[in-house]
């Protein structure tokens, strides 16, 4: 159910592989257990055409979409696990940042749901 949506400048993937973004992103997140095995989900959009405060900077900003029902703390340490194991990994890049949101319950809908 957790989707994972990494937005970057297309000059991270030369500083590390997709791959190794994703399964970051995918580690972390799965290590919180907060959610079922084998249900994160993590995706890339790489943008070529972009601006960061009128500059060129290179840039990765997550959102994430997880199920209502997690306390604020369970989400501020989510998002504070990812963002560490990213400036590890991107110690150069200036600006890393994430956003989680909330699915309603009782308004998701999948293919296994009808």
């Amino acid at each position: 159910m957790p989707h994972f949506v990494i937005d970057c400048s297309e000059n991270i993937l030369s500083l590390r592989s997709p791959e190794d973004l994703i399964q970051q992103v995918y580690d972390t997140a799965d290590s919180i257990n907060l959610f079922d095995a084998g249900d994160v989900k993590v995706r890339i959009n790489p943008f070529k055409f972009y601006t960061v405060g009128n500059s060129k900077n290179d840039f990765i900003h997550i959102f994430a979409n997880i199920m209502e029902g997690r306390t604020t703390e369970q989400k501020r340490n989510l998002s504070n696990k990812i963002i560490t194991q990213l400036k590890q990994m991107f110690p150069d890049v200036p600006v890393i940042s994430m956003n989680i949101r909330d699915f309603e319950k009782s308004t998701y809908c999948n293919k296994s749901m009808v």
